[in-house]
């Protein structure tokens, strides 16, 4: 039977973003502990990101902008995203070095929990016993149709937002093996890569498929609005170099 204890949990949030923070803190199972990204000493922030920076960090880009209909294929990355990538990076990274628990939740600033999260997050996690799964969806935004798993989850299609999902541990070097800190794209474009065949031909190439995933249906987690949080990624300028 899962508890909390099998459970370690991060937040990816900005050290300026205090008014995000207090936020989801306050939504949070008050017995769920919790790592704040802002807590630690490398910076995140789209806005203080520099090509040198990065290079120190060990970290490329990669050729990101294409020929393409859909909008957001046809543009540079912004710096927010890179930063955002990198953040998720880090906790998969931390997870790997310091953790030991079975599984490991990531959530975005902006996420919102469900009532009873916690615990249905348990309960799904005590259904799924003897099911192989490496990612799981508390919440995220479907782009392609999805396919029938256990009650009350699906087998997600291509899906964009990584404001809340779990990891089994041992996706965690699967992940970190891709070197995704080596060839940046953006978190959302990368989740859906490691559980299907990307319609991008040349993610699909670089990252190719190596995970299970599941989604909650209906989701656990929803996502503040835009307008009403605001956006690190998409309110960040656009690579130049």
């Amino acid at each position: 039977m899962a508890t909390v204890a099998d459970i370690r949990t991060y937040v990816v949030n900005l050290p300026r973003r205090r008014d995000r923070r207090k936020t989801i803190a306050r939504l949070l199972p008050p017995d769920l502990p919790v790592t704040f990204t802002s807590d630690w000493p490398q910076t995140f922030d789209g806005n203080q990101l520099t090509r040198a920076a990065l290079k120190l960090g060990g970290h490329e880009l990669f050729a990101w902008q294409i020929d393409s209909d859909n909008p957001w294929w046809n543009r540079p990355l912004k710096l927010g995203e890179i930063g955002c990538t990198l953040a998720h990076w880090a906790c998969w990274a931390d997870a790997h070095q310091h953790g030991t628990e079975p599984y490991v939740l990531v959530l975005e600033d902006d996420a919102v929990p469900g009532p009873d999260m916690l615990g249905r997050l348990l309960a799904g996690l005590d259904t799924l016993d003897g099911t192989t799964f490496d990612l799981l969806y508390l919440g995220r935004f479907p782009l392609e149709a999805d396919q029938p798993a256990v009650p009350g989850m699906v087998v997600p299609g291509y899906s964009h937002c990584t404001f809340g999902y779990l990891l089994h541990r041992r996706a965690i070097p699967v992940l970190l093996a891709t070197d995704l800190h080596q060839a940046i794209v953006p978190i959302d474009e990368f989740l859906p890569a490691m559980y299907l065949d990307h319609p991008r031909h040349d993610l699909r190439e670089r990252f190719p498929r190596r995970l299970t995933a599941l989604a909650f249906d209906p989701p656990l987690v929803t996502q503040r609005p835009k307008e009403e949080a605001g956006s690190d990624t998409e309110d960040s300028p656009f690579v130049d170099w």
